[in-house]
This record gives C-alpha cells, structure tokens and sequence, in this order.
C-alpha cells in the first residue's frame, strides 16, 4: 500500500542549526506516516447545507479508515455541521480550502453545558494528522458568557491525550467555547505547523471568550512553527512533564503570550525564537504557585520583537496569591518584600537558567517592563538579560531572585534607564551590582 510521509525539510533543519538549535539541543518531531487512501465523508452522506447533523456519517468514514489501516479522511469545500469525534490511529483528517467544519449550535450539541464533550479527541494513539487549508469553526460565543458559572462544561476544539507522532498543519482554528489545541499527557513527537488560531480578546462584558486558549501541548519533543494566534487567553502553554520544545517563527496577537503552567512539575529544555507580539497581554508568561509547582529550567527566549504589550517578560511563583499581591502591574518592592516564607516541598516552584537575549519591546501606557517574582524560600535563579530593549512607562521589578544579569540592556521608563525595582535579589546590570 502507498504511504505517505511528511518530512521536514533539509532546509528547515539547516536554518535551525544556524538559529544554535544544535542536534544535541533540540531533535526535530517525527512525523506520522499515513496510507494515502482516500475516505470521503460525501461517500458516507455527508451534507452540506449548513443544518444536517453530519456527526455519524464522518465518523463511519473515520471507522472505514481504521478498518482500512489507515488513510485520509476527507472534508470536501462546503459547510458540515458535526458534533463530537473520535480519532482512531493512521488518520489523516483533511479538511480542505474551501470546506468548514463547524460545531453544532449550543442546543443541539451532545451533552451540552452538562458535560462538555470534546468536539475531537483521542487518546493512547499513534500517526494522526489534521491537516488541509480549511476551518473548524467552534460557534463558541453562546458558550463563553457560561465561563464562570457553576457546573457548566464547555467542549474544547482537539483534545488528544498520550499520543505520539501527531501532526496539525496549515488549517484555521476559530471561536472554539474552550480550548482550541489540547494536547497533553505523555504525548511525544508532537507537530503544529502554518496554523492559524482566531477568537476575540477576552472581557468580562463585550466578549467573554474566557480560556480560549490557541495551543496547549504538553510533553515530549515539540515543534510549534510558523503560527499565526490570537484569541482570548494562553497563545501557547505547556503544564509539568514536559521537555525538549522549539517555538518558532510565530506570530502572537491578542492573548496571554507564550506561557507555561501553572502546574509545572518538571519543564524543560524550550526554546522560543523569531517571534512577534502585538498587543498581547503578555509576551514570555512563567506562572505557579506552591501547590502545583517544582522545577523549570533551561528555557531560551531569543530574537523576539514585541510591540503594545501589557507586560513583555512575566516570571512569578504566587499565580493564586491574594490581595494587595494579585496586582502585579503594581506590585512594589515593599509589599512584595512582606509576602511570607513557607517551608521547601516537592511542588516548591523552582524557576532557574534562563535567558533573554535579543528582545525589544513596547508597553502599552501605564504598564511595567516586567517582573521577576521568585519565592522567599526558592528564589528564581540565574536569569540572564541579554540585549533586551524595553520601553514602558512603569519599572522592571526584580523580586525574590539571584544571580540575574543584564547585560547591554536598555529599561527605559519614566524613572530613567535602566533603573531598576529590586528588593531581595542578587542582580547585576553590566557586572556592577544593583542595590
């Protein structure tokens, strides 16, 4: 039987070595590799004419694919509308330029608010791609204002959990009520390619499109390229166990930037390259807090222009803290020198190696360059700064850390460059010592 293989370029690899991704560093993902034979959802009686329940008759293509061994399931240019999906191993999901996917409406969606069942998922799988130039579209506006009620559920757009060569490339991602990209377990060799991901900015009154978020992939060896996001919360995130990933030449919009956690029990090795950032609520997020932490370490932020960003550079270890520290576009030295020691345990956030290095970025009016907030008893270390040009109107705060270095940096602020907000912190700016 024909297969067919997706690969990576020579190129693509060439150009990551001269961007220092060395093989050592980082391994590119492998890629599934899919019988080529063709499963039209027409030919199981698929209808586009924008009202028929198309549920059943795609997933008896996707069952005729896994009788088969394998192969493309193809969407064909036009309009289906489908509920939840269950993916099977050797798939290929195509959606094609002209074709929507989109979600039946929230009064005919199986199970409702009551159980939010995934729009598609699988678990324990193994050569799945999603792929083609056309559109899921997740209808979530009716679902978002139910974001913070009590018992409601609200289905995410791709849930996969303990997979691995998995590979979603070239399609749109609108308006799912959740999630878009949920990718996480023990996944491996996980690929998000030419990807473009839509919903609103969140708010609390217009647009309550809560936890859209673009791109959550939590595991081993990934690679998130050439992206083009903006939606209502997390542009990317990644939770504990996960290592070995490579963001690059991505483009970020309204959101809450390139994130991890906040359960981070063991991250690792992610390097972040050759993006952009505009008006995004945060470029580079690290967040945990004591009951959901431990170590993450050996991350690389590089080459990144940012622009009308709320806050560029966001490392903090009390996400769940309360009162007068939740603020921290105004968190001062003086009440963060009050928040209070608690012993060292297992899920003690440990934030640790990392750089910034060829970073320029302006604030929007009002907000800070960054922050650095380590804990009492685990302070961030070794942070290095590294030509990072920063325009903002309020301070870089540097807070519970050691051993963080800026070198050839330039902080402008309406305090004056490069004039720093520290308090219990071991921090250098061009080898001499910041009081």
């Amino acid at each position: 039987m024909r297969k067919h293989y997706y690969v990576l370029t020579v190129l693509s690899l060439f150009v990551a070595a001269l961007q220092g991704v060395t093989a050592q560093e980082y391994k590119a993902p492998a890629l599934p590799v899919i019988s080529d034979k063709v499963f039209d959802i027409k030919s199981f009686g698929a209808v586009s004419d924008k009202k028929t329940d198309n549920t059943q008759a795609i997933q008896n293509a996707i069952n005729a694919a896994d009788k088969a061994g394998g192969g493309r399931v193809v969407i064909p240019a036009g309009t289906y509308l489908c509920g939840p999906l269950q993916f099977t191993s050797n798939l290929n999901f195509q959606i094609d330029s002209a074709a929507t996917l989109r979600f039946l409406p929230i009064d005919r969606y199986p199970g409702g608010l009551a159980e939010g069942n995934s729009f598609i998922s699988g678990t324990k799988l193994h050569d799945i791609a999603i792929t083609g130039k056309g559109t899921i579209d997740g209808q979530g506006s009716p679902w978002w204002p139910h974001a913070k009620e009590a018992g409601a559920k609200r289905p995410r757009m791709i849930v996969l959990r303990d997979c691995d060569k998995v590979l979603v490339e070239n399609v749109t991602l609108t308006n799912s009520p959740m999630f878009h990209i949920a990718i996480g377990g023990k996944s491996t060799n996980v690929t998000v390619s030419g990807v473009t991901v839509r919903a609103p900015a969140s708010d609390d009154t217009i647009n309550p499109s809560h936890n859209t978020d673009a791109c959550n992939v939590t595991g081993h060896n990934i690679l998130i390229k050439n992206c083009d996001i903006s939606t209502g919360d997390d542009n990317y995130t990644c939770a504990g166990g996960t290592s070995d990933v490579l963001i690059t030449n991505c483009k970020y919009g309204y959101g809450h930037g390139v994130s991890i956690g906040s359960y981070t029990q063991g991250v690792s090795n992610i390097t972040v390259e050759n993006c952009t950032f505009t008006n995004t609520e945060c470029g580079i997020r690290l967040k945990s807090d004591r009951d959901r932490g431990g170590v993450v370490q050996n991350l690389t932020y590089r080459n990144l222009k940012m622009n009308n960003v709320r806050i560029p550079i966001l490392i903090y270890a009390a996400y769940n803290a309360k009162g007068e520290y939740r603020n921290l576009q105004k968190l001062t030295p003086e009440i963060a020198a009050t928040y209070p020691s608690e012993t060292v345990t297992e899920k003690t956030p440990a934030f640790r190696n990392i750089t910034f290095s060829n970073i320029t970025a302006t604030v929007e009016k009002g907000k800070r360059a960054g922050l650095i907030w380590g804990l009492p008893e685990s302070p961030a270390d070794n942070i290095l700064l590294q030509n990072v040009n920063i325009t903002a109107e309020n301070d870089l705060g540097i807070y519970f850390a050691k051993n963080v270095r800026l070198e050839n940096c330039k902080i402008r602020t309406k305090y004056g460059l490069n004039k720093l907000s520290v308090t219990n912190a071991e921090v250098t700016l061009d080898g001499k010592p910041v009081k």
